[in-house]
């Protein structure tokens, strides 16, 4: 499980190693802004990315390593990892689409960070909460934060009456006319 406030990345394709006359801010500087990102983690923050293709692992055991000293609660990627037996030996909290051992170096930078980004249709603002479990991760805004987390206790705590009374005889049906949820 992972909860805490979003710190949004965006990510970028490279295609080369900048020798080829780019002249953006970025061309001659391995990993465009992911170091600053990195280093920019507060604690209880989660480093939530996007923007990659899914060419390139977008974080790794060192990342990890940094990350844990700065007492962040994850990392969320919107793609792939590297080093996960590091990561898993760190116990550092990590969500992602798989594994891949290729690394960013010249295939990928970080080119803006806690700025807004959109992850499947899900626009995540720097400072949102964020919670996940096995089932998926959620993306609570700060202007419903309350609310949502006011009714997530209700509905569980409703629920557990449901399982309660099932347990004790209820039917499915009667639990549902009678507690509204199943």
């Amino acid at each position: 499980k992972i909860v805490g406030r979003a710190m949004p990345v965006l990510e970028a394709d490279v295609f080369g190693d900048g020798a080829s006359g780019a002249g953006g801010p970025l061309a001659h500087k391995p990993f465009g802004l992911m170091l600053e990102a990195l280093d920019d983690l507060k604690p209880g923050e989660i480093y939530i990315a996007t923007g990659a293709s899914l060419r390139y692992a977008l974080w790794g055991g060192l990342m990890s390593t940094r990350a844990t000293h700065l007492k962040a609660a994850g990392a969320i990627l919107d793609g792939y990892v590297r080093d996960a037996a590091e990561i898993e030996a760190l116990g550092f909290t990590v969500f992602c689409r798989g594994l891949y051992a290729q690394d960013q170096g010249p295939r990928g930078k970080v080119i803006d960070y806690r700025c807004a980004i959109e992850i499947d249709g899900a626009r995540i603002e720097p400072g949102d909460l964020l919670y996940g479990d096995r089932e998926g991760v959620l993306v609570i805004p700060r202007a419903v934060e309350q609310e949502a987390v006011r009714r997530a206790r209700e509905k569980a705590n409703t629920e557990g009456a449901v399982a309660v009374a099932i347990r004790g005889g209820m039917s499915a049906c009667e639990a549902l006319a009678r507690f509204g949820v199943m």
